[in-house]
């Protein structure tokens, strides 16, 4: 009997060590996510984001350094996470650069016509 529970308790740890290794293998280091993060950061930079929107810049550019780290350390699983935040703060940064840009235009254009409009009454009442 004393045979059997040791083969017993012998599988079960080796089954064990198997599991360990696969928990460990079934989370890759995200290096795709990171290139990810990485581009949608460039994209952000692009739309004007660091002008725009600096602090969802610097929450991108703060997760994006700490996932790298985290990868290096062979963290998979917050390195993982910490990416995907990082993208998601870049694309909250470009949105928000994109809309303050649309808004400035649009603020600019409406001083355009209100100009317009001052001179073409001044034109109007010169010529009467």
């Amino acid at each position: 009997m004393v045979v059997k529970l040791s083969k017993i308790t012998g599988g079960a740890a080796v089954c064990a060590a198997i599991m360990g290794l696969a928990a460990c293998v079934s989370t890759p280091i995200p290096n795709e996510k990171i290139a990810v993060a990485k581009a949608q950061l460039q994209r952000a930079e692009q739309a004007g984001a660091p002008e725009f929107a600096p602090v969802e810049m610097a929450a991108a550019r703060d997760k994006l350094a700490r996932a790298e780290k985290a990868a290096a350390d062979r963290e998979a699983e917050p390195a993982n996470q910490l990416a995907e935040q990082a993208d998601v703060d870049a694309r909250l940064a470009e949105a928000t650069a994109q809309q303050q840009r649309s808004h400035k235009a649009a603020m600019e254009f409406d001083a355009s016509m209100q100009a317009l409009r001052t001179e073409s009454m001044r034109s109007t009442q010169s010529n009467q």
